[in-house]
């Protein structure tokens, strides 16, 4: 039976971006299979003390560079995004939403928004750039809303991302074997190894 590894992560968080970039490559690497959960990043920085590295100025700057030379080696389009910080609850409700329902589209959805803040680089906290991203992507923006507005999305968000908080992820991207947690896209080799075990 092929493993399996739990994936938290948020639309807002740079690092998930491009560990998003690599999760076929994970699975043609290892053949394990992944369990996405998608989490409210910011949830977990209030539960944990922690914040977003780029909220300090001098690191801000040479994270964007560190991170510009993943996406290079990875061979993935990357730009910084003049909008940041994007709030991501409505988008992370309605991913949790698709994923509910086990929407094949769910997919599609990711890449449309992580595409959307970290390549074109759009103001993702504009409602109407939203809409105009979704519709681009073959996506009803109006249903999206809808089910994010559903109660039982919103606490299936709450739920995942305390669950994340329990297992002690304090940041994105937050990769799990087993009980083993590996912070971080720069881990991912390491995830590897340990799928690979």
């Amino acid at each position: 039976m092929n493993k399996t590894y739990d994936y938290y992560f948020d639309f807002g968080s740079l690092a998930s971006y491009l560990a998003h970039t690599q999760i076929e490559r994970i699975a043609a690497d290892t053949g394990a299979q992944v369990n996405l959960r998608p989490m409210l990043l910011g949830g977990v920085f209030k539960a944990t003390g922690n914040a977003s590295p780029m909220s300090v100025p001098a690191k801000g700057v040479h994270l964007f560079i560190d991170m510009k030379r993943f996406a290079d080696s990875y061979g993935v389009p990357l730009k910084n995004n003049p909008f940041f910080p994007i709030i991501t609850t409505s988008l992370m409700r309605m991913l949790t939403g698709l994923q509910m329902r086990s929407d094949p589209r769910m997919h599609a959805f990711m890449d449309a928004v992580f595409n959307a803040i970290w390549v074109d680089a759009l103001n993702m906290n504009d409602p109407e750039v939203v809409a105009q991203v979704l519709e681009k992507a073959n996506f009803d923006p109006a249903e999206l809303a809808s089910l994010a507005n559903e109660q039982a999305t919103k606490d299936r968000l709450k739920e995942v991302t305390t669950e994340a908080v329990e297992r002690g992820v304090f940041g994105a991207p937050s990769f799990f074997v087993g009980t083993d947690m590996f912070w971080g896209q720069d881990r991912i080799e390491q995830l590897k190894a340990a799928l690979k075990a």
